[in-house]
């Protein structure tokens, strides 16, 4: 059966590529898109959500604007990589997705309430929007089985030195949700600079030959000009649609169930994630934190997905 989804994430280049994935995979339910402040505003967020709907044909999946900002703090956001619009490269129409009036947590529980089985949040971008809801609704963790996050890092961060840029984000969000007693998986750094995009891939997207693959490696390659610029990667990885892959084919995450904790206080490491790898510390496992990838999996899914979408895109054309 598939996985009903709820997709809460902030559109940027590589949200976009998960947007595609969970469209595109008969294994994933898409019930909803949420979008936070992250990449980018969370008006320019929204407006991508909807694009990258719009052009996977997913008309019917609402999408709703959620959390303007962090918990506490101030905002920060990842236009260095994103650019102006959070999607800089291509050029996009008028999205036909319309923006839902709802916030983007009444839309997370209202779709969890309506679901009639335990649903699966996939959070690619800041968490405030998930522990917003936690903290309104706490019913709610009875109507999530998992939460698959796309955030940390069990080596060194990349915002900051020891900091990955969604945690950092809202530190304060994260620390809830890996506290909240929902099941947690945590897909963070050291995964996803496992999935670069390199020239080979890049090569095999645009070998599909249609719009939308085109559209992918102008993304693509857009991103890989702002991580070369900032820090130096030959090629970029792609962080987000890990989390995706992962329901389709959980053989493409190793991970281990650990002892976890999201630093508040540091002074030069706040918003680290702490994983007690070698069990050193007295700490209960608490969350399953993401080790290696199968890459030629994880390629395969993306790439068919994109290959999938794009021939039905001309079928609908």
């Amino acid at each position: 059966m598939p996985v009903p989804v709820i997709l809460d994430c902030d559109p940027g280049h590589d949200d976009a590529m998960a947007i595609l994935l969970a469209v595109a995979h008969p294994a994933i339910d898409l019930r909803a898109v949420t979008t936070v402040a992250g990449n980018q505003t969370v008006a320019k967020t929204a407006l991508n959500a909807r694009r990258m709907l719009s052009l996977a044909g997913a008309h019917q999946v609402p999408v709703a604007a959620g959390c303007d900002r962090p918990l506490s703090g101030a905002l920060e956001i990842g236009d260095y990589v994103h650019g102006e619009s959070g999607l800089d490269g291509p050029a996009f129409g008028e999205p036909v997705v319309p923006l839902d009036p709802r916030h983007g947590v009444d839309l997370m529980h209202d779709t969890l309430a309506a679901a009639g089985e335990p649903m699966t949040i996939v959070a690619i971008g800041p968490l405030t929007n998930v522990a917003t809801l936690l903290r309104r609704h706490p019913g709610d963790r009875e109507r999530i089985r998992e939460i698959v996050i796309m955030g940390g890092s069990v080596d060194r961060g990349n915002h900051t030195p020891y900091a990955e840029f969604n945690i950092y984000a809202d530190p304060e969000a994260a620390a809830e949700v890996l506290d909240s007693g929902v099941p947690t998986t945590w897909v963070g750094l050291n995964v996803s600079h496992q999935a670069l995009v390199t020239a080979d891939v890049l090569a095999r997207l645009s070998a599909l030959g249609t719009p939308l693959a085109e559209l992918c490696v102008e993304l693509l390659t857009f991103f890989g000009t702002t991580y070369q610029r900032t820090w130096g990667f030959e090629a970029p990885p792609l962080h987000d649609p890990i989390t995706v892959a992962y329901l389709i084919d959980p053989a493409v995450l190793g991970h281990v169930h650990v002892g976890l904790r999201v630093e508040l206080d540091g002074t030069h490491t706040r918003g680290a994630t702490v994983a007690d790898l070698h069990g050193r510390m007295d700490w209960a496992p608490n969350a399953n934190v993401g080790l290696t990838l199968d890459r030629e999996r994880f390629w395969d899914l993306m790439i068919g997905a994109v290959d999938a979408l794009g021939r039905s895109g001309d079928e609908r054309r």
